[in-house]
């Protein structure tokens, strides 16, 4: 059968559709999904494209365990059996040595290499630069992201059949702020009214909400949620394990970080609208 031919653009969309974000904010890919937009069938194929990407990782003196994380998962194999599967979390830097060792033949691969060639230099260069961003700066970068996350989130929302948005996002915020809902949060920080509670939060504490908006996303197109009951309820769990995970880490809970003095919204303003891009 002759290989479809894939656009560049399409093949961006698939690696951007399947890509997570953990509790740092850092990006990552699971290597069974990537298995599946770059055109292999068996986990064994696949599998030695990463063995040979783990070693070209190695004769770079760049440590292996950094760029691709073995974890186990549990799937379900019928009649109520489980198994354990080997999958890799794979960082951009692991991805792009995947599509370098990935079959020449299938268009799909050169898309691949093309795209996370760029990508991973464009992330080097947006990390370097966030390091040495002011608290301010770090404030509008982080809120482009969320904004352009609850945008993606609500467009998954809508396909999982939710209908009443302000509820959904209430479940998010109360398994992340403990109970509180966006009011409460708003009386909380003493806010005018419809006053964006996002406008009026520090980098860290945007972090953690991003955290929440990007999982939720994922895993209501990963479990193929297909009503609105259960999308609230996979949003009030997300929530509560971003959470779960500040705690564990010895963070400061979301609801006792500071509000800052000045808004995003004044903070752009006083930048003439500037939004500092992620990429």
């Amino acid at each position: 059968m002759k290989e479809q031919i894939v656009k560049i653009e399409d093949t961006t969309n698939l690696f951007e559709a399947i890509k997570h974000i953990n509790e740092y904010g850092q990006e990552y890919w699971y290597a069974r999904e990537l298995m599946k937009v770059l055109g292999y069938s068996k986990w064994e194929n696949f599998e030695r494209v990463i063995d040979k990407a783990k070693k070209a990782c190695e004769n770079s003196n760049i440590l292996i365990f950094d760029h691709f994380a073995d974890v186990r998962k549990m799937v379900s194999i019928g009649s109520n059996a489980k198994r354990v599967q080997k999958d890799y979390k794979l960082s951009r830097y692991a991805c792009y040595l995947i599509a370098q060792n990935g079959d020449s033949r299938k268009s799909v691969i050169a898309l691949a290499q093309t795209y996370f060639a760029i990508q991973t230099r464009k992330q080097e260069i947006s990390e370097k630069e966030y390091i040495a961003l002011s608290e301010d700066e770090k404030r509008l970068y982080q809120r482009n992201l969320t904004r352009k996350g609850n945008y993606s989130l609500n467009q998954a929302a809508k396909k999982a059949g939710v209908k009443n948005f302000d509820k959904f996002h209430n479940y998010g915020y109360k398994g992340l702020y403990n109970g509180e809902t966006a009011d409460d949060i708003a009386k909380r920080k003493g806010l005018r009214y419809r006053e964006d509670i996002l406008d009026t939060m520090g980098s860290e504490e945007l972090a953690a909400n991003l955290f929440r908006i990007t999982q939720t996303e994922q895993k209501l197109k990963r479990e193929n949620i297909n009503n609105e009951t259960d999308a609230n309820i996979t949003h009030y769990e997300v929530g509560k394990e971003v959470r779960n995970t500040i705690k564990k880490l010895g963070g400061t809970m979301p609801e006792d970080l500071p509000t800052p003095k000045k808004s995003v919204k004044e903070l752009e303003k006083e930048n003439k609208g500037k939004i500092i891009e992620c990429y």
